[in-house]
């Protein structure tokens, strides 16, 4: 049985099993959240309207990067920068 976190995680049981993997508490909380909200839905069903990172300039990726304070992002290749905004 999941632990009760109170009213900051929505879905218990689903952040138990994130945690249980290795996720971070706070993208745990993120998604656990994002999925109790309006029926259930998953975050995927209700956006992503965003290109692809493959797509988009290393540029494009770097202020990306910056605007999430990603460190170590000017020594970084396109594939690394793709790989760190991902599991951010």
């Amino acid at each position: 049985m999941a632990k009760d976190h109170g009213n900051q995680i929505k879905n218990d049981a689903q952040y138990e099993a994130m945690r249980a993997k290795g996720m971070r508490k706070e993208r745990a909380a993120r998604i656990a959240n994002a999925n109790a909200q309006e029926g259930g839905n998953p975050a995927s069903e209700r956006g992503g309207h965003a290109s692809k990172y493959e797509s988009r300039s290393k540029s494009d990726l770097y202020d990306e990067a910056r605007k999430i304070g990603i460190e170590g992002r000017s020594r970084m290749s396109k594939d690394e920068l793709i790989d760190a905004l991902r599991h951010h």
